[in-house]
């Protein structure tokens, strides 16, 4: 299979570059190399260049500039929220010792929080999800009081796409009237939902740039003017003295196109994507027996088809469906370097071990075609119904059901 006849269906795990980032960049790969914190001409283009980005990046989710932080991506965002935020309650609110965060967050999260409980000594609690994979806001209200420094949710789910209740729960810190501040790792919702952190009251935003079809290795944090958080990488005090180390110049530009990029293209493309959605949707429930969709269909970013299939491995599913240049996945592409484990997420919606085991999830972009979708269904059709009759042929003869590829 060669490259030009793929069909990528992995767009929550990252995205091709645009043309027009691509373009946008490489004036700052060939010509314009200079530091930007250097003081001749081309030490001052690229400044000039990481300024315009900012006000980019800002524009899309109605920040001002002087709010948004560049970081090498989410992960770092969301490690600089939680821990530089952290330190600073441990050294000036050593009373609010209280962290809460979902139960489907991010490794990024979950890995941060468990450095933040083991070596802080913080008190983490975790918020239950109900079945159709939704913050509980009951469980919300009974866990947040006074010594809740921070509270830390998604807002949409990267494994089943569910746009989280993140401004009803602010909403009710405020009602409160609690010192409690809010971030939420945004990187799956960029591009996918309109974002507006000052109607939302959001304090920090973690964002990405390889999801909205920039550059990888490039993200930024919104933190809220007034909102004091350390810093958590130390030297040159790049970054107005948050983030330390010589800009990323051409991925940060990158970010900034995609960003203007997406500004413009959010309302049609989403709209032309969701009709894809739909449409996989419904051909995957009317034609394949024994699928269910995981999360609810209301209230879901238009990208995102996650399936279970009755005696299914989603593994050897994905690989299978490999064979024929359709690249999805079983989850989260962010853990997949380490031994596979069932998913947190699934299992937080109360799926029995069958129904995590046989998932996989589709993730769409702008890019995709109805054409591509119908290929990619013919042929997931067609692989399930092997698996099934290879599991029931042998089964019929007395051998353990197979899951692996023939």
């Amino acid at each position: 299979m060669n490259e030009t006849s793929r069909v990528y269906l992995d767009n929550a795990a990252s995205t091709p570059v645009d043309p027009a980032v691509i373009e946008a960049m490489m004036p700052f790969m060939v010509d314009h190399f200079g530091n930007p914190s250097s003081l001749h001409g081309s030490g001052r283009k690229a400044s000039v260049a990481i300024s315009k980005a900012r006000s980019q990046v800002a524009k899309l989710i109605n920040a001002n500039p002087n709010e948004i932080y560049f970081t090498s991506g989410g992960t770092e965002s969301n490690n600089l929220a939680l821990v530089g935020y952290a330190k600073m309650v441990k050294r000036h609110r050593p009373d609010c010792n209280k962290i809460l965060i979902s139960e489907i967050e991010h490794e990024s999260i979950l890995e941060t929080v468990s450095f933040l409980e083991k070596d802080l000594k913080f008190n983490i609690n975790f918020i239950r999800t109900t079945s159709d994979g939704f913050i509980d806001l009951n469980s919300f209200g009974n866990l947040l009081s006074p010594e809740t420094c921070l509270v830390s949710v998604m807002l949409v789910n990267n494994e089943i796409g569910t746009i989280q209740p993140v401004q009803s729960m602010i909403n009710i810190i405020k009602k409160r009237q609690y010192k409690t501040i809010f971030h939420s790792d945004g990187v799956q919702a960029l591009g996918k939902i309109p974002i507006d952190v000052r109607q939302m009251k959001l304090d920090m935003l973690s964002i990405s740039s390889h999801k909205i079809n920039g550059p990888k290795g490039i993200g930024a944090l919104y933190i809220r003017k007034g909102i004091s958080v350390e810093p958590i990488l130390y030297g040159g005090g790049q970054e107005m003295s948050m983030r330390s180390g010589t800009e990323n110049v051409y991925s940060i530009v990158g970010f900034g196109k995609a960003c203007e990029i997406w500004k413009n293209r959010l309302q049609e493309a989403n709209l032309n994507i969701k009709k894809l959605q739909d449409y996989t949707i419904n051909r995957i429930i009317n034609e394949i027996p024994e699928s269910k969709i995981n999360g609810s269909l209301q209230n879901r970013v238009v990208n995102n088809v996650n399936f279970s299939f009755k005696g299914i491995n989603g593994e050897d599913l994905l690989v299978k469906l490999d064979e024929f240049g359709i690249e999805v996945s079983t989850g989260s592409a962010c853990s997949s370097n380490k031994k596979k484990k069932e998913s947190h997420v699934l299992r937080s919606l109360g799926l029995p071990h069958d129904e995590i085991a046989g998932s996989i999830r589709l993730s769409l972009g702008y890019q995709n075609t109805k054409t591509e979708m119908d290929f990619a269904i013919n042929v997931l059709k067609n692989v399930i119904n092997e698996f099934r009759n290879l599991n029931w042929s042998e089964s019929s003869q007395g051998s353990d059901i197979v899951t692996s590829v023939p």
